[in-house]
């Protein structure tokens, strides 16, 4: 991959089978994690995505463990 200048910052370019892999699309927001002697890279989820993994806890918390607004202040 190249460095290249993309007006006051610097850009890289992903291989496309890096892009498929990853599901990215314009906008994406992606991580990179320095390793050991790599770098990682990761697709943080979208908020559709987030909300989706949210809902399949509703309502599987047992009671005693749920939060209450009034014991939080």
């Amino acid at each position: 991959m190249r460095v290249a200048k993309w007006g006051s910052f610097l850009a890289v370019r992903l291989p496309a089978d890096l892009v498929r892999e990853l599901r990215l699309k314009e906008g994406d927001q992606i991580d990179l994690v320095k390793g050991d002697g790599t770098i990682l890279v990761g697709r943080q989820p979208g908020a559709d995505e987030v909300l989706q993994g949210l809902r399949r806890f509703r309502g599987k918390l047992p009671k005693a463990a749920r939060l209450s607004r009034d014991a939080t202040h």
